[in-house]
């Protein structure tokens, strides 16, 4: 199964789109979406707290709870976060899909100046 993209309308492959889907849940506020207002992550309200290890954690969490309620195609394996003085967070985020062996990798960008 595949999916298409969300910016050109292009066919995705299943590994693609999982990560686009993911993607899309971290940086979608709960409560922004009318039809569907648990969907979503609470990285956005979260990314502009100090960089402290307790909120580092508090992104881990998060980022993990939402991808586990919403995208069931795969499976957090690792987290990882990187914050910068522009109050951009980066996640590194290993995964390994239902119907692979493989891990994969992707990086998401929550927060900041676009």
């Amino acid at each position: 199964m595949s999916g298409m993209s969300n910016g050109t309308g292009a066919m995705l492959s299943r590994r693609e789109h999982i990560g686009q889907s993911i993607a899309d849940i971290l940086t979608t506020p709960i409560g922004t979406r009318l039809m569907r207002r648990n969907y979503g992550s609470y990285l956005p309200q979260l990314v502009d707290h100090p960089a402290t290890d307790a909120n580092r954690l508090r992104l881990i969490a998060a980022t993990a709870q939402a991808i586990i309620k919403w995208e069931p195609r795969t499976r957090v394996l690792r987290v990882g976060v990187r914050l910068n003085a522009q109050g951009k967070c980066q996640l590194s985020i290993v995964r390994r899909d239902t119907d692979s062996a493989d891990t994969v990798m992707s990086t998401v960008n929550v927060g900041g100046a676009a």
